[in-house]
């Protein structure tokens, strides 16, 4: 077992593990860690615990020291000027016509490096946008591409459900989600009414999709024959969340609704 605390970068970032080195650290204290990057700020947002060496790659970076009010008017102020450096590098932009869209710009707490993130539909050529924004800023440059969900994101916005997008507030990272979820929860194919901001899918679909699974594998399929309590019927109708069949039941010319317990307690649920 090894002892770590978690750290965000980011308001909605992803967890990285760092030794604690023996500072007395607590959730929600801001430190000073070493990363791959260089020096950052980050908030812990897990405090002490023990994990399984498995669980980490080793060796941990440590946590140099935790953060002081001086450090936090560092960030305020690598803000401020991240906003500057977002204008110059969108006129640099239009100077060298580059089919790219700026989303936005970090710099690392040591400003050893400016970040610019943008989408581009293709790869952009941009060597001579890196050289003019290099000898503006007088350090490291990195344009990294991003896709659009990630821009969805780092912009947040509110979605079709009227709440602020779930990948700006809590989503650490992006679950792959297909559309084969979307026909399982018997919702519209229209992609107007399944897609997001970003125009991909709608990352919820992802929430409900393992009960759906797991109900589809309980309850028959639409069309199929049961035996019920009542006598033999055709599936007609699921409502899958509440594990409810209905069964038209020709003999008797009646539809009957049935809760899935109801069946399974009376020993008739059998397939064919």
């Amino acid at each position: 077992m090894v002892e770590v605390i978690g750290v965000r970068f980011k308001k909605v970032g992803k967890i990285y593990y760092f030794d604690p080195t023996g500072f007395e650290i607590n959730k929600d204290d801001y430190v000073i860690v070493e990363t791959a990057r260089g020096v950052e700020f980050g908030k812990v947002v897990l405090a002490k615990k023990q994990v399984d060496e498995g669980d980490v790659v080793l060796p941990l970076k440590k946590v140099i020291r935790l953060a002081t009010e001086k450090d936090k008017h560092v960030v305020i102020e690598n803000k401020e000027n991240a906003k500057e450096a977002y204008a110059t590098c969108e006129k640099k932009i239009k100077d060298h016509k580059l089919d790219m869209n700026l989303v936005d710009v970090e710099y690392t707490f040591d400003r050893n490096k400016v970040i610019f993130y943008f989408t581009a539909d293709g790869r952009v050529d941009f060597r001579e946008l890196v050289k003019d924004l290099a000898a503006v800023f007088k350090t490291r440059i990195e344009l990294r591409q991003i896709g659009v969900r990630d821009e969805a994101k780092l912009l947040g916005g509110i979605g079709p459900c009227g709440r602020m997008l779930c990948c700006s507030t809590f989503l650490g990272d992006f679950e792959p989600v297909s559309i084969k979820m979307a026909k399982d929860q018997n919702l519209s194919l229209n992609p107007t009414k399944i897609s997001g901001l970003c125009g991909r899918l709608m990352c919820c679909l992802k929430y409900e999709n393992d009960e759906y699974e797991q109900a589809k594998r309980e309850l028959p399929d639409l069309g199929q024959k049961i035996t019920t309590p009542l006598g033999r019927g055709r599936v007609v109708g699921l409502n899958i969340l509440e594990r409810m069949i209905r069964v038209d039941i020709k003999e008797l010319e009646r539809i009957v609704d049935y809760t899935l317990d109801e069946l399974i307690e009376a020993g008739v649920l059998t397939t064919s």
